[in-house]
């Protein structure tokens, strides 16, 4: 065994007899039996061993970094679809995204059954732009197709310079479509509002960042500064929404909820476990008010969605949303890298699990033939989206109701 190998030999088993000493603590739960540590130790060589055979063997060249991280990787990326290691470039991106902005073709993707599906097109981006639909299959990227599932990998093919063109290849009803497209910078910090009538309101939120209650809050006053009152009914349109930031979900319901709880959410640590509630101050006093949502409505969609139909305070209409309920912590590393780590699962105020469930509409409507344009540029379709007609009729149809004496 070589120098370099017998090194990283000596790390891992110190690295494994931390972790046995952290779990003794009781830290993180109960020691490892010596039977284990013994176990552990016996994989750490196997490692060593693997890493030499590989070092020495492989037909070509190897640089010990690329090995090393490519370990990593799979030790991360193996535990399910949502972890994986991030590089500093990609820990950047992670950043950018939160904040709103990213260079890529602007799609949410998950694996699911081993496949890589697309969960839901953002709004005005290139993939919304050539026609990929939530529920198609992703076989192939630039002509090469995908032999694993590995979600990771998927993203870093789709992800380049703005400008540069990449073909996607999907499958759908039995149908391979390619897209061309170009990559640009998503800016996905977006919100539209207008009137469905003189005093009912419509916003469409496209995905979950930092500021989008921040952005939702202010259409929502500019709504009711153009009305001159309050508005007598809402319409909250979350479909196709892949999901984003947790705490901007929490943000979001927040505004429209007086007291209770958002999410709750359990997990091994003692910071995966929380529960979210509400303050007091609903933005829109009561008025009556409905969420939108299909199979596209993902992750904070779906907590969102959740917390309004358990608390009564939203109807929901549309079709079963995607059922993504766990929750990803990025945890930084050195030298500007991360991983992110899939820490929790959420659940409703009523107890209820998200994950592979989603949540059921209180009206089921089927999404409309042809698929209603969802962009944050135009108007709504009144009469051509039947999720948003059904909708419309609702409030039409309720008494204007508010929460505190005019």
């Amino acid at each position: 065994m070589s120098l370099k190998v017998r090194a990283v030999l000596v790390v891992v088993i110190g690295l494994v007899l931390g972790l046995s000493l952290s779990l003794g603590s009781g830290r993180f739960g109960s020691g490892q039996s010596p039977g284990n540590e013994e176990l552990a130790f016996e994989q750490a060589r196997l490692f060593a061993e693997v890493l030499e055979r590989v070092k020495r063997d492989y037909v070509e060249p190897l640089d010990d970094a690329e090995l090393m991280e490519s370990a990593i990787r799979g030790m991360v990326s193996d535990l399910d679809a949502h972890s994986q290691f991030l590089d500093a470039s990609e820990y950047r991106d992670i950043r950018i995204s939160t904040t709103g902005s990213y260079t890529g073709i602007g799609i949410e993707i998950d694996e699911v059954d081993g496949k890589v599906v697309v969960v839901t097109p953002i709004a005005g981006s290139p993939a919304a732009r050539s026609g990929l639909r939530s529920g198609d299959q992703i076989v192939a990227v630039d002509g090469v197709a995908l032999e694993t599932s590995n979600l990771h990998e998927t993203i870093g093919q789709l992800r380049g310079h703005a400008g540069s063109k990449v073909e996607v290849s999907v499958l759908r009803d039995s149908d391979v479509i390619d897209h061309e497209m170009r990559r640009q910078v998503i800016r996905v910090a977006s919100v539209h509002a207008e009137f469905l009538a003189p005093a009912h309101g419509y916003v469409r939120v496209s995905q979950f960042n930092e500021n989008t209650a921040r952005e939702l809050r202010a259409a929502v006053d500019d709504l009711q500064n153009a009305a001159g009152s309050m508005l007598d009914g809402f319409v909250l349109d979350l479909r196709n929404n892949p999901g984003g930031v947790l705490d901007a979900a929490v943000e979001v319901a927040d505004l429209f909820l007086d007291a209770g709880i958002i999410v709750s959410s359990e997990g091994r640590s003692l910071d995966s476990r929380f529960k979210r509630s509400a303050h007091r101050g609903d933005i829109l006093d009561g008025a009556e008010m409905v969420v939108l949502v299909n199979g596209g409505s993902a992750s904070a969609s779906e907590i969102v969605a959740g917390a309004l139909q358990d608390h009564d305070r939203a109807l929901i209409v549309g079709t079963e949303t995607f059922g993504k309920g766990l929750v990803q912590t990025v945890v930084p590393l050195s030298k500007g890298r991360a991983i992110k780590l899939t820490t929790s699962r959420c659940y409703t105020p009523s107890g209820d699990s998200i994950h592979e469930i989603g949540i059921a509409p209180d009206v089921y409507i089927d999404d409309t033939p042809g698929h209603p344009d969802l962009s944050l540029s135009g108007a709504v379709d009144r009469e051509a989206d039947m999720q948003l007609a059904e909708a419309i009729g609702h409030l039409q149809a309720r008494p204007v109701m508010h929460s505190k004496a005019q």
